[in-house]
């Protein structure tokens, strides 16, 4: 079966810091990937262009943010759907649920990475867990054959939010990032409206990489991704 990726991101930056390395390092190994970016953040994740000129559309901060995630996604190298669903506040409905659940039917992912299940400064995160959450279940049927098309069900992730402590956030899963770390970095000096984040979250690779350091004993990881399971692994061996 061939390797397919869903990263599901609330906002059109999401993607770029939190699984960028797992993007690239998936497409590097032979995956197949699909962003979507449910909303452009173009109310409170693009504060830098706000403050550049506050008179500004939100109209042309879409655009922005739509030509920065486009080249972030070009230079990683996986498509990227955006949805416009709005943000601060997003809503769901059970349109967008179903439009969700169209996406993840007809890309038939093996694995899914999205938000976190809590996030208690950003009201758009949870949502987007969600509606990942319920599409997820409606694509494969809910784990029983149905009268509509269903899918094997895909393993689930949430990638690391912005502060983990508080989020709830248990990482039990690391991606060694180090031989497309430089594909991350170009991709995060896309997002112009977000340049605060680049340095953060180019430390965090680092400490993660630490981490999987300790865990596995293997010395050449030099930068990495953490991410936490929503599934139980299913195998044939406990090796």
């Amino acid at each position: 079966m061939k390797k397919k990726l869903l990263v599901v991101g609330a906002h059109s930056g999401d993607f770029v810091w939190r699984s960028a390395g797992t993007l690239a390092k998936s497409i590097e190994e032979g995956a197949e990937t699909l962003v979507i970016a449910m909303s452009y953040g173009e109310r409170g994740e693009s504060g830098e262009l706000w403050k550049e000129d506050p008179k500004r559309s939100v109209e042309s901060v879409k655009a922005i943010r739509h030509e920065q995630a486009s080249r972030a996604a070009d230079l990683i190298g996986t498509p990227i759907r955006f949805l416009d669903w709005g943000d601060y506040p997003m809503l769901l409905s059970d349109e967008r649920v179903s439009q969700l659940t169209e996406i993840i039917g007809d890309f038939e992912p093996t694995v899914i990475l999205t938000h976190s299940e809590k996030d208690p400064f950003n009201p758009d995160h949870p949502l987007a867990f969600q509606a990942v959450e319920r599409a997820r279940l409606l694509s494969c049927g809910a784990g029983v054959p149905s009268a509509f098309k269903n899918i094997d069900p895909p393993m689930w992730y949430s990638f690391e939010p912005h502060q983990p402590e508080i989020c709830g956030f248990k990482p039990d899963t690391f991606v060694d990032i180090s031989t497309v770390f430089d594909k991350k970095m170009a991709a995060m000096s896309c997002m112009g409206a977000q340049s605060y984040l680049k340095d953060y979250y180019a430390e965090l690779a680092a400490r993660r990489a630490n981490h999987a350091r300790r865990i596995s004993g293997k010395k050449d990881i030099k930068y990495a991704e953490a991410h936490q399971s929503q599934l139980p692994r299913i195998t044939n061996s406990i090796f």
